[in-house]
């Protein structure tokens, strides 16, 4: 895969990617109440993308992903970006990639899934679906 582009992987390959690759990364960029509050993934990083109370863009978002990265052994580990549906980690992703990172990956199906036919998460896929490990304060 060319590493200058966003991967995509979808929760059932990144728990397999995270097995295979003890380097890889997987950071959690939703909001720190989602964070707390829904649950996240067991071992996963936070970064909140933006959180509130102002709703904006975190401004050391990508200087606080490259230090994780930078800290790994071989300073280019995956980085593995996981919201609630996929949709914000896209977004956070291709932001990493426009300035200059490498070996950036989203989480397709995110934490809680898209929405079902009745609007509610978590009953077609995502991370929680998928019975990953993961854990709630």
């Amino acid at each position: 895969m060319n590493t200058k582009t966003l991967g995509h992987l979808s929760s059932l390959e990144t728990s397999a990617l995270l097995k295979e690759n003890h380097e890889a990364k997987l950071i959690d960029i939703r909001t720190s109440m989602e964070f707390l509050f829904i649950g996240h993934p067991k071992e996963s990083i936070h970064v909140a993308w933006m959180d509130d109370p102002d709703w904006e863009i975190n401004p050391n978002f990508y200087k606080e992903i490259n230090q994780i990265q930078k800290a790994s052994t071989n300073n280019n580990c995956p980085i593995i970006l996981i919201c609630r549906s996929g949709n914000r980690s896209e977004k956070a992703g291709l932001e990493l990639i426009e300035k200059g990172m490498e070996n950036i990956y989203h989480v397709t199906d995110g934490f809680e899934g898209e929405l079902d036919e009745n609007n509610q998460r978590g009953t077609m896929d995502g991370w929680r679906f998928n019975g990953l490990p993961w854990e709630q304060c």
